[in-house]
């Protein structure tokens, strides 16, 4: 692991022990919790199916996955979001496999699974880009890409600077939809875009900046 992995990793593992404070993160409330779940049951395959979660932090939407019947593994930089995913996880009663590992190069083999679910992750990658086609190789033929992404500068609020020494990033502060879009179209047989800022319930409260799923097959 490189020096700036390792700040990477030092940052979320110092931030797993309030990551679940945030409604949308640890999804207590019943409202929020039952939000993510009619929405994921849009988004992922009727059909129980493997699902990768890349930057799965505290395993909340893996869980919920797993609890649709779907063979969930998460994948994550920090080992203390990982301890936590798999302890929420054996807590709800569900079986889902957690891994350490970098989300932007998954260390799991090609075309293993049908569908590949990413929250609030990209804009931390320094090749996003990159990423995405790592992704879409974990993917098999007719697979689902389920990106939930957003702007998180566009409502004006003060943004935290992100890990010192990590390097300048791409798509810093989030991407918007219309720029994710183009970067997934070259591998994309059908590519939708759903607004989620109108959604209150997802994210605890209203919220006025882009929030959005882009569910992608390849």
């Amino acid at each position: 692991m490189g020096d700036s992995s390792r700040a990477i990793a030092a940052y979320w593992d110092a931030a797993a022990s309030a990551f679940d404070d945030e409604p949308d993160h640890g999804l207590r409330e019943g409202v929020t919790r039952e939000a993510w779940a009619r929405r994921l049951r849009g988004w992922l395959p009727s059909a129980p199916g493997d699902v990768l979660d890349v930057g799965c932090g505290t395993g909340s939407l893996a869980v919920l996955a797993a609890a649709e019947g779907h063979r969930v593994t998460g994948v994550d930089l920090s080992p203390r979001m990982v301890a936590r995913a798999r302890e929420k996880a054996a807590a709800a009663g569900v079986a889902a496999r957690f891994l350490v590992g970098d989300a932007g190069a998954p260390p799991l083999r090609a075309a293993g699974f049908d569908a590949l679910l990413c929250r609030h992750l990209i804009w931390t990658l320094p090749e996003p880009r990159r990423a995405l086609r790592a992704w879409v190789e974990l993917l098999r033929p007719g697979g689902r890409l389920v990106l939930v992404e957003g702007r998180w500068r566009e409502a004006g609020q003060a943004v935290t600077p992100y890990v010192a020494g990590a390097g300048p990033l791409p798509w810093d502060g989030g991407v918007g939809a219309e720029r994710l879009s183009a970067a997934v179209r070259p591998w994309a047989a059908e590519l939708r875009v759903e607004p989620l800022s109108g959604d209150a319930d997802l994210w605890g409260g209203p919220v006025d900046d882009e929030r959005y799923a882009l569910i992608a097959r390849v």
